[in-house]
């Protein structure tokens, strides 16, 4: 490897799969197995532990086997125990040739977990990887719970790596396996054992108790390591691993001497399809994979990309195989609205805007959502009653529907300045509040056309749950035309596009 390039493993499959409620099929196993190593590019990836059960032999098999025509078996990797053996056999016939031993780094399990001695431990570990030199079983070593070992019993971790550099293996692998490290003791323990160590290849394993592990990871970087254990999603055990996404971006940003293969285009489909495997959502902020980190809220930021770009950082989306969003709520303003509409190709005058902006505004006091795909129908609402002149009021009305009894309505109307107020029954809430209408308008001798179509549809593409567009077809002696009502409930904005149809009929 040449200076200043880091080796990437991910340990998704593995280490990943140790988070609550986790377990990958062997297809799935397989699937991202290639789309790590073939899209993504890590170096390395750890696939399972030895010995689990036989889905994850099986597992193990129909990846080595892919591996090895792909001619990439040697990166791909299996926890191991000191256990005689048992999970070398098991590795071997599972057809994979590198194994990742999990050995003691600290005294205290050691003594309190193994209950052995330090010679003891050494000389099991020393027959275990002369086996994996007969079976021609590639070694890399774990060094549990080293970041307590190299607080409290620093001179056992070091008696350790002066036995562990007399042997056949390819790596030490430096986990803090209870997310316990602060960035500057990583920095520091990272430090004095590379330099300690020089001809050692060595591996950080960076867990996120604390939310510390990006800085952690950034630290033992700086302090000389060789190699970084990461997950997609920062997946696995308790608070899960040092995320990958993060961590690529760190490392290519902020850290330009060194050299990472990730191709980053690749991480948000990778991200999104271990998300889909486990069941297990992204959280919208997460850095890099969230489906909110490249949306602009404040219509203030908006109004800055518009002027020079001032809201951009060195985090583009496109980078990741992502386009920058500008979402729509009460504190949009027009800057979003205007972003969204030249993605539509829509075009509309000051007054226009400033009518589509206060209607958005009021959805987002509302606690709605609205997306770029919600706008045309909001256009269409907004704009569709210009310049009509509004003679008819629905005040107010009740709506109460209960199982076992028929829909009831009471509704209150303003007409040309007077009040009037009626209660039906119907087939259903909408029904009973046409009932009620009609009630009124054959006191004032006036009949209503016919409704002859009702149709109800939310925005193609809108994940939103602000909107829902209901379309009536009206008939009267003049022919057929039809009314749109835009609202949250579907009987409301039925109701609003009956309120259209009064206006324009009176």
């Amino acid at each position: 490897m040449k200076p200043g390039r880091i080796e990437i493993m991910d340990t998704t499959l593995r280490d990943g799969e140790q988070t609550s409620g986790v377990s990958f099929t062997a297809p799935e196993k397989l699937t991202l197995a290639r789309l790590l190593l073939e899209e993504l590019r890590v170096d390395r990836i750890e696939v399972a532990s030895a010995r689990v059960s036989e889905g994850e032999f099986e597992s193990v098999r129909q990846i080595a086997l892919w591996a090895k025509e792909a001619g990439v078996l040697p990166k791909v990797e299996v926890l191991s125990f000191v256990d005689g053996g048992a999970s070398l056999e098991w590795i071997h016939r599972a057809g994979a040739r590198t194994q990742n031993l999990l050995t003691k780094g600290s005294l205290n399990h050691l003594t309190y977990q193994l209950r052995k001695t330090p010679e003891a431990h050494f000389k099991e570990v020393a027959a275990v990887l002369k086996r994996a030199q007969e079976l021609e079983i590639r070694s890399n070593v774990y060094l549990e719970d080293c970041s307590n070992g190299m607080r409290a019993s620093k001179e056992y971790v070091f008696e350790f790596l002066d036995f562990l550099r007399t042997q056949p293996l390819d790596r030490i692998l430096l986990p803090d396996t209870l997310g316990i490290l602060t960035p500057d003791e990583t920095g520091r323990f990272i430090r004095e054992i590379v330099q300690r160590y020089p001809e050692i290849h060595f591996d950080f394993h960076g867990h996120n108790d604390y939310d510390l592990s990006v800085a952690n990871v950034l630290q033992a970087l700086q302090g000389g390591v060789h190699g970084l254990h990461l997950t997609v999603n920062g997946m696995g055990e308790r608070a899960g691993n040092a995320p990958l996404a993060s961590v690529v971006a760190v490392i290519n940003d902020f850290l330009p001497e060194l050299e990472i293969g990730v191709c980053e285009s690749a991480l948000y489909k990778v991200s999104k399809l271990v998300s889909a495997f486990t069941g297990i959502g992204i959280p919208s902020n997460k850095p890099v994979v969230g489906d909110n980190v490249f949306t602009q809220t404040a219509g203030i930021h908006a109004d800055g990309d518009n002027k020079k770009n001032l809201y951009f950082n060195n985090l583009l989306p496109e980078r990741f195989g992502r386009k920058r969003k500008y979402a729509l709520g009460k504190t949009s303003g027009k800057a979003n609205i205007q972003k969204n509409l030249q993605e539509l190709g829509l075009t509309l005058s000051a007054s226009e805007l400033k009518q589509v902006t206060d209607r958005i505004i009021q959805l987002g006091d509302r606690k709605e959502r609205v997306t770029r795909e919600d706008l045309p129908y909001i256009i269409s609402d907004v704009l569709g009653t210009e310049g009509q002149l509004q003679q008819v009021f629905i005040k107010s009305y009740v709506l109460t529907h209960a199982k076992g009894l028929q829909p009831t309505t009471t509704v209150s109307i303003e007409i040309e300045g007077k009040s009037y107020e009626e209660n039906a029954m119907g087939d259903g809430q909408f029904d009973a509040f046409m009932n009620a209408l009609r009630k009124v308008y054959s006191g004032l001798q006036k009949p209503l056309p016919d409704l002859t179509d009702y149709a109800v549809r939310i925005p193609p593409g809108s994940s939103s749950d602000a909107l829902c567009e209901t379309v009536i077809t009206w008939k009267n002696g003049k022919g057929e035309f039809t009314t749109r009502g835009l609202d949250s409930d579907q009987t409301v904005s039925a109701i609003k596009a009956t309120e259209k149809m009064l206006n324009r009929y009176w």
